[in-house]
């Protein structure tokens, strides 16, 4: 299982198409926001060419959650409408004026949630998931500010997000929804190795790791992923490629964990402990 791929079927490249401003799409030239324009290969996103089972997700990059309602949910919906076959699908949402009753209708039939990690995460929202015992992915959102060179928002804004998500679900979220379970991008921004200095701030001890707080792979290799590993445990960590911007990673930890990181863990992140 690989739970994080990008596919942009005819619908949704429609859709961006239809637009004036970012996120937009002109010809195959996307548009955004503080990133340069980007020259989408229609290649990378032919369905037939990924390894499946895989989970489909929003690129979250793109700001659509963000935009206004009027907005978003035409490109939302063109997103849900057109799954291709043999994948599963995490479902968006509009977050700038949250539809709980809009989610428990659109999560039917997909994995779960996805949210940007550049938004607080509203609290009905994860009501309605906990509701359906479907889980939450957090993926990076828009990059703000002047990128310098084409790979400063992967490296820099992505990571930042992710760090603080990390945290803020710990610290806020976890509290107010103890039942949730939660996939994070990228390895959390590698957030989980600053535990020690979060000590020595004044934050919590090491304790019982929350197995429900689960990480994925993309981007990364087997140094970061062994590193994640000796702090978090193996439990909590899945296969994502972020595919078709890159490859889902070898870990370089044996058959064992192999077996728990592709397939094992990806099961109990979508069905809980059942």
């Amino acid at each position: 299982m690989d739970v994080h791929q990008h596919v942009w079927t005819p619908a949704f490249v429609a859709a961006l198409r239809a637009r004036t401003r970012p996120p937009y799409l002109d010809g195959w030239t996307l548009i955004l926001d503080g990133e340069p324009p980007y020259e989408v290969d229609p290649a990378d996103h032919d369905p037939a060419k990924r390894e499946t089972p895989a989970i489909l997700s929003l690129s979250s990059p793109l700001g659509i959650e963000t935009l206004p309602p009027e907005e978003a949910w035409p490109l939302i919906d063109a997103y849900h409408a057109d799954v291709p076959y043999g994948f599963e699908q995490w479902a968006s949402t509009c977050v700038s004026e949250p539809d709980p009753g809009r989610l428990a209708a659109d999560l039917g039939g997909k994995a779960g949630l996805q949210l940007p990690a550049t938004t607080l995460p509203d609290d009905a929202l994860l009501d309605v998931l906990t509701a359906q015992d479907k889980p939450l992915f957090v993926h990076p959102g828009p990059a703000s500010g002047h990128a310098p060179t084409p790979w400063w928002p992967a490296l820099v804004p992505y990571v930042q997000q992710m760090h603080a998500s990390w945290h803020y679900f710990h610290a806020v979220v976890r509290p107010r929804h103890p039942r949730l379970r939660v996939c994070f991008a990228l390895l959390a921004g590698l957030a989980p190795l600053h535990s020690e200095r979060l000590i020595t701030r004044g934050g919590p001890s090491r304790g019982r790791l929350d197995r429900d707080f689960f990480v994925e792979t993309s981007s990364y290799g087997p140094k970061a992923i062994d590193a994640i590993v000796r702090e978090l445990g193996v439990d909590v960590v899945v296969n994502g490629s972020d595919a078709p911007y890159a490859s889902a990673p070898e870990t370089g930890l044996g058959a064992a964990a192999d077996h728990a990181i592709r397939e094992t863990n990806p099961l109990r992140l979508m069905r809980g402990d059942r």
